[in-house]
Parts: C-alpha cells; structure tokens; sequence
C-alpha cells in the first residue's frame, strides 16, 4: 500500500488516507450561520474520499470573522446545521474537521470577489477591527484598535466557548489558526506586535496569547479527539518569525497537548516576496517534524498523487492537505487512489463511474 492510502491513528481518530482538505474561506454565510452550500461543499469533499474535511476559518465571535460572509460559532444557534453537516460527512467515512479564528486587523473586508477591500466600521458590513497593536495590514486600512487586557481575556473565553460548540456540533479535530496574519499570528509575529506589556517584545510574551489558548482549548476539547495548530512557519521578511521560532513554538505547542503542527507560511505583512514553487512549504513542515518530533502536515501547491506520496515516503509530513485542487476537483482522493494503482471503496452511488483499472 503507498503511504498516501495508508490508515493514520491520531489519539482516539483514525484517519483512513492521509489526504485532507484543507480549510477554504466560501465567503457564503449570513450572520455566521452555514447553509446548503456549505453541506454540499464540504459534503462533496467526504464523497470524494477526503480522510479529514475541513470546515473553513470559523470565526469565534462577530468581530472576528474576515468578512460578512465568513462562518461563525460564537451562538448556539449556528449549531445545528453544523450538526447535519458533520453527520454527513460520517456517513462517508471521513473525519469532520473546524478551524477556529479570530481575523483580527485583517477583519471587516469585502468578500473577496467583490475586491476584498477593508469595510469602515461605519458602514453596515463593517466593524472596528482589533489586534495586538496599532499597525493596520494595509497602510490604506483604518488602524486597528489595540486589544486590552480585558479584550485579551474575552478572546480566551470565545476560544473556549467555541470549543464547547464545535464538541457539541459533532466534530472529530478542532484546529486553532495561528496562521496567515490573523489575530495569533498577529501576537506571535514581531513585524505586526508592538506591545510593551507581557504580550509583547520577547519571545515568550508574544506567543503567550496562543499558548493560553492552546492550554484552555485542550482542557475543554476531548482527550480522544486530536488538536491542531495552524502556524505561518516564517514570514518571508527579514526581522519577522523564521523558522527556528517555529521549531521552539511547536516543542511548547506539544508539551502543551497539541497533536499537530498544520504548516503554512506567510500573509503577516503584504508586499512580501515568496518564491512560489510546488511544495515550497515542505521543508517547513520537514524540519518541525524532525526537530520538534511531532506529527506535521504539509500543505502549498501539492496537487497530484505521486507528489504527495513522495512526501509522505521521504518522511517530510504526515498528512497532505489539499487546497485549490481540491476546489478544481473534489474527487482528488478517487484520482490518486487510481493514479497509485491503489483500491479504495468509492461511494456505491458512484461505482458505475469508478476509474478504470490501470493495466501497466
């Protein structure tokens, strides 16, 4: 069996693949609230053979939400069509995943395809945006307001409140995004942080927001059901979060009851320089795993079978996850699966257009 097909025990989870669908923004939610689309979306991806399916950032509260149309858990209410599409992908046999996040000063923006442009809080789509500091992302955007102590203590408890929601809407992983400038990469990286208090400066003052978080979450989060943590591993620009921060970050990060490290890289500053190539986010997740010895997962321009596999048997990650392939073709899992010469159990629904078997 290649590795990419290969069963992956994780605390109380079994992930039958190591294939998983990362998280993308549908920018198709009212008030926070999932929908049909959001079923079928994510639904579609189990379908097509997805190990792990991952729902969207999920904003913990109102003004955490990239825009107006992101997903939220921040009331019960939003539960329950969580639940139904949780419980169709079981049905598939696929693990159902939620990333939780807070946008911080990349909040209150248009949906993307109308321009994705920051929203003035006076406007009825927009909001005042929070974060570590006073910096706004684009010099164009209104500075962010600087959250308080007691703002930093009511991101806590959102994060814990939405723990609860996501257990009670039937999910099997729970990751926290730390990543791609949001409100904890915004914490976590010197290049967006200019506190002078015990959230900034140091090393160990600027992850103190994610590690508290990470500490309460897996407290409240069931010890069956794994944690992971999203991190941009560097940030591409000189006197920003490298790698060696990532390195240190994970090692706290698994003392700490996190299962995984979902490695990514970038988006703290705009006008950055990335030389993007297939895989050029492996070797970030290649040197957490072997320095930090913890499962990882590599994600960034991986988008066929035999890449992935080469991944997985040079020992660099432990699960692929799937990005815009996924979005160009729901069934990637199907397709590699004959790509590998391996057999999977397709839906039976679906049999009759199952690949035909390679003869070579």
């Amino acid at each position: 069996m290649h590795t990419l097909f290969s069963p992956f025990p994780l605390r109380g989870a079994l992930f039958k693949n190591r294939i998983v669908v990362s998280p993308m923004c549908q920018y198709s939610a009212v008030d926070g609230f999932a929908n049909n689309w959001h079923l079928v979306h994510l639904g579609a991806r189990a379908v097509g053979g997805a190990a792990l399916v991952m729902q969207e950032a999920t904003a913990i509260s109102p003004e955490g939400r990239i825009s107006y149309g992101d997903l939220g858990i921040w009331k019960d209410e939003q539960i329950a069509m969580f639940n139904q599409i949780t419980s169709f992908i079981h049905s598939q046999g696929s693990l159902a995943g939620i990333q939780l996040a807070h946008a911080g000063r990349k909040a209150s923006t248009e949906i993307f395809w109308k321009g994705g442009k920051q929203i003035s809080p006076k406007d009825p789509n927009g909001w005042q945006t929070l974060s570590s500091g006073n910096i706004p992302y684009h010099e164009t955007d209104l500075p962010p307001m600087p959250l308080s102590l007691e703002g930093i203590k009511k991101v806590l408890d959102d994060f814990i409140s939405a723990t609860h929601r996501a257990e009670m809407a039937g999910f099997d992983v729970l990751e926290i995004h730390a990543a791609h400038g949001y409100l904890l990469n915004q914490f976590t990286s010197p290049l967006c942080n200019n506190r002078s208090d015990d959230y900034g400066g140091s090393f160990e003052n600027r992850i103190r927001l994610l590690v508290a978080v990470c500490k309460s979450v897996r407290a409240l989060w069931p010890p069956h059901k794994p944690l992971f943590v999203r991190i941009s591993a560097v940030d591409w620009k000189d006197g920003g979060w490298g790698i060696e921060d990532s390195v240190q970050l994970a090692k706290i990060l698994k003392a700490e009851g996190v299962d995984l490290i979902d490695c990514s890289s970038g988006a703290v500053v705009p006008h950055v320089k990335i030389e993007v190539k297939p895989g050029y986010q492996v070797p970030f997740a290649a040197r957490i795993k072997r320095e930090a010895k913890m499962p990882v997962a590599a994600v960034g321009l991986i988008t066929g079978a035999f890449q992935a596999e080469q991944i997985l048997k040079n020992e660099d990650a432990d699960l692929i996850l799937i990005a815009r392939e996924s979005l160009r073709d729901p069934n990637f899992p199907l397709r590699a699966a004959n790509e590998l010469g391996e057999e999977i159990q397709w839906p039976q629904p679906y049999e009759r257009g199952k690949f035909m078997k390679r003869t070579d």
